[in-house]
């Protein structure tokens, strides 16, 4: 077997000279500034226009991305450790908090622990999204420049309601049929009822006092599958108006029956083939030189054509959707792009390039984007790798224009503090920086609650610390690759 190609890792990469020589090294382009001024872009104000509220004033270039949740109740309501990780964000000083993944219909989350909104949970995560507010209002003295949405979703392929997976799935893949045995092809009379559950759950969540929802269209859910639905026949497939019929039909619900809720977008603007764990745990494609289901993908499984991202964009504005958060790929099947990262989950494969590469990737997509639409606020994602870096990153790419925000996401799980740091002129905590060691996504996927077991004292004290290392070490033994 060959040996896996170590990078230098970016925490040992000591100025941002450095940083810009290894990208030189890899030809590929990453700004980033010298020095943060806590006066500079990153504490800049910007506004979010939609067609429903007019113009909301965001107080910060910092936003908390949304990610999904594995310890809510079985039901879907909050529960004291949801509660405890929504007010670190509020209290962090982001002033764009993107709540978290939360299923329109019990069938469709992605573990037994993922929030629902229904009407037997709105209450309580009406009083979560409360609780989180009143904690930014204790600290900053002001919520008027805070603006709180909620990322609605429908996992799709990946469904796991009650622990076993039971796809349900926008139309027959060939390359990912064996990672999701038993999937179910929804029927166009079933996405029709789907859609109404998705209005469903925006009117609550415009009662629990949310400033918008997002209609998720990302990593390989099920409204992001139907992007690539190229074969599907009928209303759901074929054309990109088909394709696209689903969020339009979505958000012209939302604007008739909840009028005082914003409408927003995370998309995944661009897709890879599926990889897996080739020799020694290294990620390998799973296709040839061709892959048709790639979104926003060139047809070659590894290559970009953001023609139709571009197009959903534009889309964006028709609705009057002023907000969008830019990632791309899946944590399933290709997680690489979707989050670099040097230390892969432990049921996962090492990254076959430098983690830089895939940062530099998403960054230069949605600098694209954002240049292409200058009226969308377009919020990057992908950045946590950057990790000391993040904010001379962030301040380069809003000063350039290149986004509208910076979004943080595992970065939030280990130093939500981190924007109130940077924008009060302080040095970083270095040990609360995410090293991205995939702790967070490891243990959630063998049955454990969400967390950073490495940096958060909190969870270092748990009892699941100890059952996370006996599971890694399994995991990593030969007899398991």
């Amino acid at each position: 077997m060959s040996t896996p190609v170590r990078f230098p890792q970016v925490k040992k990469l000591a100025t941002p000279d450095e940083i810009r020589g290894r990208a030189d090294e890899l030809n590929v382009a990453l700004s980033f500034d010298d020095d943060v001024a806590a006066d500079g872009p990153l504490s800049t104000t910007y506004e979010v226009s939609d067609a429903s509220t007019g113009r909301r004033t965001v107080g910060n270039r910092f936003a908390i991305l949304p990610m999904e949740g594995w310890d809510a109740t079985t039901d879907g309501a909050p529960t004291d450790l949801v509660e405890r990780r929504w007010r670190r964000f509020g209290e962090g000083g982001a002033k764009l908090i993107w709540g978290e993944a939360t299923a329109v219909v019990s069938e469709g989350r992605a573990n037994p622990r993922q929030l629902v909104m229904a009407p037997a949970t709105a209450e309580a995560i009406g009083a979560l999204r409360a609780s989180m507010v009143g904690a930014h209002r204790e600290r900053f003295g002001t919520t008027d420049d805070l603006v709180v949405g909620l990322q609605l979703t429908h996992s799709g392929r990946w469904c796991r309601p009650l622990g076993a997976l039971t796809p349900l799935v926008a139309y027959e893949h060939p390359l990912l049929a064996n990672r999701s045995p038993g999937a179910v092809v929804l029927s166009d009379a079933e996405l029709f009822a789907l859609i109404d559950r998705y209005v469903d759950a925006a009117v609550l969540a415009e009662s629990c006092g949310f400033d918008f929802v997002d209609v998720k269209h990302c990593h390989g859910y099920l409204l992001h599958e139907l992007l690539s639905a190229y074969d599907r026949p009928g209303p759901f497939g074929g054309s990109f108006e088909n394709r696209t019929r689903f969020f339009r039909l979505v958000v012209e619900g939302i604007r008739a029956r909840a009028p005082g809720l914003s409408v927003a977008l995370r998309l995944s603007v661009f897709d890879f083939g599926p990889f897996a764990a080739g020799d020694e745990r290294v990620g390998v494609p799973e296709f040839s030189d061709s892959y048709r289901y790639a979104f926003g993908g060139d047809g070659t499984g590894s290559g970009i054509d953001l023609t139709e991202a571009h197009a959903v964009m534009d889309l964006c504005r028709e609705l009057g959707i002023g907000l969008v958060s830019v990632t791309a790929g899946s944590p399933y099947y290709n997680p690489h792009i979707q989050r670099p990262a040097y230390f892969p989950p432990s049921d996962g494969y090492l990254p076959p390039e430098d983690p830089l590469v895939g940062v530099a990737r998403m960054l230069d997509a949605t600098g694209q984007l954002q240049v292409a639409h200058p009226d969308l606020a377009i919020v990057a994602g992908g950045m946590s790798y950057l990790q000391d870096w993040i904010a001379h990153a962030g301040q380069a790419l809003v000063r350039e224009g290149a986004t509208t925000a910076i979004g943080l996401g595992r970065m939030a799980l280990s130093y939500p503090d981190l924007p109130a740091d940077v924008l009060a002129g302080r040095p970083l905590q270095r040990q609360r920086v995410c090293r991205t060691l995939s702790d967070c996504t490891t243990a959630p996927r063998h049955g454990l609650v969400s967390g950073c077991y490495p940096l958060d004292d909190f969870y270092k004290e748990r009892p699941e610390r100890a059952e996370l290392a006996t599971i890694k070490r399994s995991l990593r033994s030969p007899d398991t690759l």
